[in-house]
């Protein structure tokens, strides 16, 4: 299958880096872990830029491309560390008013992860909010007919809920850009027709589209610092050691980016359960080989790596656990 980018598709990748660039560069990055709360100037840019209803059909206000050049933004979103819920709003931004246009802002929330297996979901697994604060709705997956979807009886289906309707409580996070709150309690929800199934799918591809820039990004990071700290009177990009972890860096960034691809193109589930188990540890491990690299510049807060590592460690227990994944796809082998 041949990944070459088209000239369109290039063209809008570079558009979404030099916007993140000049809107979200490394002193919004610092500020944003200091004072999370989003910048909705910048989500109604994101708007204007197509980003929300970038997949929607030009008749009704969209751009009217696909799953792969989403996947492109998203890589994109990734690599700048983009905070908020991206996801949520890309998905639903033909089902809430508002949202293509930057002028609502929604997060998606999974009251019952489905795993591919026959294994049943923990009923006492919490449903987590991304970005309480900054949202005007949540759109629940699973829920209840009915009041207070958090504690009834679950089944399929998908409920929208104002924020004012939603009882929440903070929740530790381990990412500085993403504050989380556990819901507790839901007033009032009011059903919605959604696919929840392709949701779910959609949802778990794109998050893997931002663990591949987020993979990405590190392997840039690790290499300009092996280039430019020197030990012993060389860099230390001139050491065996460090070259091996460059390299499995890169090889691990560019495995994932085959898999998320393709899984952009056929949209099959197990290949968007493959790409989101193969990007989630190209994340998270090249964030752990990269600050080796940085040794112990690597541990301060003053250095980006760790937020990295943290959002990756983040992303991978949404939308498909490392575990589900495996045995998803042990399940999908031919008999």
């Amino acid at each position: 299958m041949d990944f070459q980018l088209t000239a369109d598709q290039r063209a809008l990748k570079d558009g979404m880096r030099e916007l993140l660039a000049g809107r979200f560069g490394r002193d919004r990055l610092r500020t944003a872990v200091d004072e999370p709360a989003l910048d909705r100037a910048l989500w109604r840019e994101l708007a204007e830029a197509g980003f929300f209803a970038l997949r929607l059909p030009e008749s009704d206000g969209g751009v009217g491309l696909g799953l792969p050049e989403a996947v492109l933004v998203f890589e994109e979103a990734g690599r700048a560390l983009l905070p908020g819920p991206l996801v949520a709003c890309q998905l639903l931004a033909g089902a809430v008013d508002g949202v293509a246009a930057g002028e609502r802002i929604v997060a998606l929330a999974d009251a019952t992860p489905a795993p591919a297996t026959g294994a049943t979901a923990d009923p006492t697994a919490p449903v987590l909010w991304e970005h309480p604060a900054d949202c005007d709705a949540l759109i629940l997956l699973g829920g209840v007919q009915g009041a207070d979807p958090v504690h009834q009886g679950r089944v399929h289906g998908a409920y929208r809920s104002a924020a004012a309707s939603v009882t929440c409580a903070p929740f530790a996070s381990v990412d500085p850009l993403t504050p989380l709150a556990r819901v507790t309690d839901i007033s009032d929800a009011s059903p919605l027709a959604l696919d929840v199934p392709r949701l779910r799918r959609e949802a778990a591809l794109l998050t893997a589209a931002q663990q591949l820039g987020s993979a990405a990004r590190t392997v840039e990071m690790a290499v300009t610092y092996a280039r430019e700290r020197e030990q012993f009177g060389a860099p230390i990009g001139s050491f065996q050691a460090v070259k091996h972890l460059c390299a499995q860096m890169l090889v691990r960034a560019e495995i994932a980016r085959s898999a998320v691809y393709a899984a952009a193109v056929t949209e099959g589930v197990l290949d968007a359960v493959g790409a989101k188990l193969l990007a989630d540890t190209a994340a998270v491990r090249n964030a752990r080989d990269c600050l080796q690299v940085h040794g112990g510049m690597g541990f301060t807060w003053e250095a980006d790596v760790h937020l990295h590592l943290k959002r990756a460690w983040l992303r991978a227990e949404c939308w498909g656990r490392a575990a589900e994944a495996e045995e998803a796809l042990a399940e999908g082998l031919p008999a």
